[in-house]
């Protein structure tokens, strides 16, 4: 049960940061992000907060620093451009 606790503590912040923030950025731009579901956002960025969290883990060997916390924060940012805004561009 201990186990259970330390991952869902550990992972509890980038999956919070991922689910509020989808729901601002599809607040916010709600006409560019008409196609894109909200489950799809918060699934992407989910998935590039909590590998950055275990990145950070593993890099400083604790949990909680806040050089961690900011590389989740661009990572959610970079997961919503790539899943909500960026264009396939068109081969020419």
């Amino acid at each position: 049960m201990d186990s259970f606790w330390h991952v869902l503590n550990l992972l509890g912040p980038a999956l919070g940061l991922a689910a509020w923030s989808s729901l601002g950025v599809k607040l916010l731009w709600w006409r560019a992000l008409r196609s894109v579901s909200l489950l799809s956002l918060m699934w992407v960025a989910s998935l590039a907060c909590s590998l950055v969290s275990l990145l950070g883990l593993w890099v400083f060997g604790v949990d909680g620093k806040v050089l961690t916390y900011a590389g989740m924060v661009l990572a959610c940012a970079l997961s919503f451009w790539w899943r909500g805004f960026a264009k396939p561009s068109k081969a020419a």
